[in-house]
């Protein structure tokens, strides 16, 4: 039983739950940070000394920090050759993307992005910060959209951790009020994972408890 630290609306704490939801482990999550508070706790600290979410502990294991690095933990424990190979050959096409998403696609997104589209007032929204900020985040997701012209998938034909580190903060691009350029094989890809349970389940959570009015 994996025991999980974060709330559900932590695109961080969706990237991991969406993960632990294609992989099928039983988990027990508790609500933590934001409105729920408990992660500055001399017992949180403890297991994250950074005080941030998502935190797993897998059995006796010790408690496991960063996202990417929890990830990747969950792959290697419990994917499938296809998910996770074990071949460092093999293993590298899907590590790599994964790794491109989180530098590229989240950090151009998260924080200059949504956090000035929905966690800030309307009146003190810098709106020419968040054009740039899309202009810059565009043309990683060109990046993105000629990949998938070529691929059902991010980093090939199947299914892979890449998808969970790339695709989790889609939900979120497609859903909030900002200009998006026409990138049709982007808006396919994200239709295919609107198929996929856990990423209904997990990641197409509402985000009405974070904006900021």
């Amino acid at each position: 039983m994996l025991e999980i630290w974060g709330r559900k609306t932590s695109s961080n704490v969706q990237a991991l739950m969406w993960c632990v939801g294609e992989l099928g482990l039983a988990y027990r999550r508790y609500d933590i940070g934001h409105r729920f508070g408990g992660n500055d706790t001399p017992e949180f600290l403890a297991m994250n000394p950074n005080g941030t979410i998502p935190v797993l502990r897998d059995d006796k294991c010790e408690p496991m920090w960063e996202t990417g690095a929890i990830l990747r933990y969950l792959a290697a424990s419990y994917g499938n050759e296809d998910f996770w190979p074990i071949e460092a050959r093999r293993r590298i096409k899907i590590d790599q993307w994964a790794e491109w998403s989180k530098l590229n696609i989240a950090a151009n997104f998260t924080a200059p992005i949504f956090w000035r589209v929905v966690r800030t007032a309307a009146k003190e929204r810098d709106e020419q910060a968040i054009t740039q900020a899309l202009q810059t985040l565009h043309k990683f997701l060109l990046i993105a959209n000629n990949q998938l012209e070529q691929h059902p998938y991010i980093a090939g034909k199947a299914f892979t951790l890449a998808d969970i580190q790339f695709g989790h903060l889609l939900y979120r691009y497609f859903d909030i009020a900002i200009e998006r350029e026409n990138l049709s094989a982007l808006e396919r890809y994200y239709q295919r994972l609107q198929q996929r349970e856990a990423f209904v389940e997990h990641v197409m959570v509402s985000y009405e408890e974070l904006r900021v009015i």
